[in-house]
């Protein structure tokens, strides 16, 4: 199943008592449509407020409901902030997460005097000068294998920190600045503790050198603080299987 959605009212991916979650709702109209109780397996727990537009998850069911016409009951029962773009049967052994090959998330900014009203749910408002040569700077710093504990909560359920980078970039559009970073997983809080480091750089708070150093590894308290969650998108999922992500497959 491929899904996108506004996470701007939900506290995140994973299912919390009391509050409303992205699992938590499709999971509910899942188990009113088929009559059974379903679990699911995503690809990316994105946190509170945090974006989709190619999010991916697997269940297993004993329905035989045609996918198409399931994509057709789900998206009735939904609120508009979710939408299901397909859902294809996988071989049994498939798994959203597991099978993974890369994850690539976006982070937007708005770089102008003045704030958007339709967009201000998807973007992060800067109304400061940013020097854009220092972001690509740190941009390029990133990419590459790092050791990333400074990116992510001191009190982690991680117990290794290296990641390998594959993209990590920043790209200017009109009054929009947006990175762009892809790996084969990610720490927790870990892309919008690597932007709100890179806008202390690109503000002339913080020397590119003191990133390159906590790329080797340092503590979360060393590290700038998390840019907002708004901004923040998991765009596109890729599985070995394919060089097509599993939303076009």
């Amino acid at each position: 199943m491929d899904l996108e959605y506004d996470g701007s009212d939900f506290a995140g991916w994973a299912k919390q008592p009391g509050l409303q979650t992205i699992e938590g709702t499709l999971e509910q109209v899942l188990g009113r449509i088929l009559q059974e109780q379903v679990g699911l397996t995503v690809a990316g727990r994105t946190d509170a407020g945090v974006h989709a537009r190619g999010q991916v998850v697997s269940f297993l069911t004993g329905s035989g409901m045609e996918p198409g016409r399931l994509r057709w009951s789900v998206n009735g029962l939904l609120p508009d902030t979710i939408a299901v773009s397909s859902i294809t049967e996988a071989p049994l052994d498939f798994d959203a997460r597991r099978s993974a090959g890369s994850r690539s998330y976006s982070y937007t900014l708005l770089c102008r005097p003045w704030p958007s009203a339709y967009r201000h749910r998807f973007v992060n408002f800067i109304r400061s000068q940013l020097d854009t040569a220092l972001l690509h700077s740190a941009a390029a710093a990133i990419a590459g294998r790092h050791d990333f504990r400074a990116f992510t909560p001191t009190v982690t359920e991680h117990s290794y920190f290296q990641r390998e980078i594959m993209v990590s970039r920043w790209h200017e559009d009109v009054d929009l600045l947006v990175y762009t970073i892809e790996a084969s997983s990610f720490l927790r809080g870990m892309v919008r503790a690597l932007v709100g480091t890179m806008l202390e750089v690109g503000r002339g708070r913080r020397p590119l050198r003191d990133l390159r150093e906590l790329l080797a590894g340092g503590e979360r308290s060393q590290a700038g603080e998390s840019a907002p969650p708004g901004g923040l998108c998991l765009e596109q999922v890729l599985y070995q299987s394919s060089s097509k992500s599993k939303r076009e497959r």
